[in-house]
């Protein structure tokens, strides 16, 4: 099993920055993680959940929803086994719980994510 930690959310004000982070650990955590597409979700109340960001295996792709895009930066750390979401310019549309997400495939929605963490909360205030 692998386990997946958020940190890094809080309350900020329309226009400013927050980042989040994802670290992964458990049984075999290190020997495994660098194989794993790793992802950004979230849901807002009442809404169903989005994909927000993702980046391959080596870095070296990376996938953002129209409506982040420009904004956020996904990156990752596979000697740490450490994903990062870097927020910029944050709108009160941004507000939901964030999750790091492991597994599935970059460039195919159908192919959904084997592990979960259990979210951290993002309030933008007007």
């Amino acid at each position: 099993q692998v386990q997946l930690v958020e940190s890094g959310g809080g309350l900020v004000q329309a226009g400013g920055s927050l980042r989040l982070s994802c670290i992964a650990s458990g049984r075999a955590s290190q020997r495994t993680f660098s194989s794993y597409v790793m992802s950004w979700f979230r849901q807002a109340p009442g809404k169903e959940r989005e994909f927000v960001a993702g980046i391959s295996q080596s870095s070296s792709s990376t996938v953002y929803v129209d409506s982040v895009k420009g904004r956020f930066t996904i990156s990752r750390d596979n000697a740490k086994n450490t994903v990062a979401l870097q927020m910029n310019s944050l709108k009160p549309e941004d507000t939901a719980v964030y999750y790091c997400a492991a597994g599935g495939l970059l460039f195919s929605s159908s192919v959904k994510p084997s592990y979960w963490g259990q979210g951290t909360q993002v309030t933008v205030s007007s």
